[in-house]
């Protein structure tokens, strides 16, 4: 039994001052506010506030935020004593261990407001601070909340995330809800999203696709170079598709022969189409890498801002994503080959007994990656007007965020096209929310980076598939 007085003694409500049994959360929550209190006494001095209001709001923001850190850990503590004491073995659990994805996930949050407010000077200001807490605090609900959804649990804290950046963004930002802004956001949401589409299928048989940058910024320069040559506009795009699809079954092909080598060998074919594409295109022409010419009509009318949809001022690239994107999650739900792709990445060698063509699917899956990334590429073309073999070079980093973001599993058997959406739109609310306050592209994508590191955190903690069968 558990002794009534240190129940008693455990219960936050019974403490004026609640001081956590771990000396290392009292350690990470003093940490914490003293931290946050020292942006508040800068952003206070930053502000020409007086300074007896800046010490003086300091100090209750240190008494207030330690209280509540401390509390919320005693409270946790007690939880855990009093439900888990009679059934688990003393030690079996312990803050770090429960919440380490929650501990992780806030430091970094820290770590990069911390850098970014050091290193832009317009970043200073009171409200992107209540902006960072408002988000700390969200995200500290989405973990806590999230474990009541079992499987949808990494929708949910996607889904609370998206929310969260949308909210934000609209009160720093100067008409980032407005309707330019929100069109921009959907139309590069639909280009990565299309592009991920392949990648999404391949980590659900538990592999990944390094070529879709490389085959992106082929298709590009490709398509413009043949109708420069005069072959007719659709015949062309369809060609590029078809090639695309091709590069897909050879990486299909050879990293099924080649087990274990998908990445290495996904990214050597990627830069070997790239090199050759650029010899080809370059030949009698000064500017490698670049091709120039005119981009059809129709092509610039499916990607540009001012394209038009059905008579609406939207591109139609917008409806092509969304029309993909219920025909993949439909497909992968309630078709054979959404079955047999979850089967097989959840364990091959059970699949294989029930007839199921490894062979067969993980190539289509490669096959299908290389097309919709074929089609991004042709998209690009008719949004910047012009061919460039680097263009599809973002998206060797963000496919595999937006993936991995969205809480598909890269070992395979678990996710999504519906969880890679919430990652793409999560992807690309933070991207214009970063380019709104200054931030250039490598502090994106440093950003990004930190924001992976939670996630798999997150997603990690959870058995896989082939741990259940």
């Amino acid at each position: 039994m558990i002794d009534e007085r240190y129940e008693d003694r455990a219960n936050p409500r019974h403490q004026l001052i609640p001081i956590p049994r771990s000396f290392f959360m009292v350690w990470i929550n003093l940490a914490v506010t003293l931290i946050v209190a020292a942006i508040g006494f800068g952003v206070g001095f930053a502000q020409d506030m007086k300074a007896q209001e800046v010490i003086v709001l300091t100090v209750v923001s240190i008494a207030v935020l330690l209280w509540v850190l401390n509390y919320v850990v005693v409270m946790f503590e007690a939880r855990r004593s009093v439900g888990e004491a009679a059934r688990q073995p003393a030690g079996a659990g312990t803050v770090w261990r429960d919440n380490r994805a929650l501990i992780i996930s806030t430091g970094l949050l820290l770590i990069v407001y911390l850098l970014v407010t050091a290193s832009v000077p317009e970043f200073r200001s009171v409200t992107n601070l209540i902006a960072f807490l408002v988000l700390e605090a969200i995200l500290f609900f989405a973990f806590k909340v999230s474990g009541r959804f079992g499987h949808g649990r990494s929708a949910f804290i996607g889904l609370i995330v998206l929310a969260a950046l949308v909210v934000i963004s609209s009160f720093t930002i100067k008409g980032f809800l407005s309707a330019t802004n929100v069109k921009a956001i959907l139309l590069f949401a639909s280009f990565l999203g299309i592009a991920c589409v392949g990648q999404t299928l391949v980590a659900l048989m538990g592999g990944l696709d390094l070529s879709i940058p490389f085959v992106i910024g082929s298709s590009n320069i490709g398509l413009l170079f043949l109708v420069g040559l005069g072959v007719p506009s659709y015949v062309a795009f369809g060609f590029v598709l078809v090639l695309g699809g091709l590069i897909g079954l050879l990486n299909g092909l050879l990293s099924y022969r080649l087990q274990g080598q998908a990445l290495i060998l996904t990214l050597g074919t990627g830069f070997a189409v790239a090199g050759l594409t650029q010899i080809l295109t370059s030949i009698g022409s000064a500017f490698s890498g670049n091709v120039f010419g005119q981009v059809p009509k129709w092509l610039q009318n499916l990607a540009a801002m001012n394209g038009v949809t059905f008579g609406l001022k939207f591109p139609p690239t917008i409806l092509i994503w969304i029309v993909l994107a219920v025909v993949v999650i439909i497909a992968l739900r309630y078709s054979a080959y959404g079955r047999h792709v979850y089967a097989l990445g959840g364990n091959r060698r059970s699949a294989k007994l029930v007839g199921i063509s490894e062979l067969k699917y993980w190539t289509l899956a490669y096959v299908i990656s290389g097309v919709f990334a074929a089609l991004t590429g042709s998209l690009l073309l008719g949004w910047s007007g012009g061919g460039f073999i680097g263009v599809g070079d973002p998206y060797l980093f963000t496919t595999l965020a937006a993936v991995v973001i969205g809480g598909t599993s890269l070992m395979g058997g678990y996710g999504g096209y519906g969880f890679t959406v919430i990652g793409v739109l999560v992807l690309q609310v933070l991207s214009s929310f970063l380019i709104g306050i200054g931030l250039k592209y490598e502090w994106q994508q440093f950003i990004f980076g930190l924001l992976i590191l939670p996630m798999v955190a997150l997603y990690g903690r959870s058995p896989h598939i082939r741990s259940q069968v």
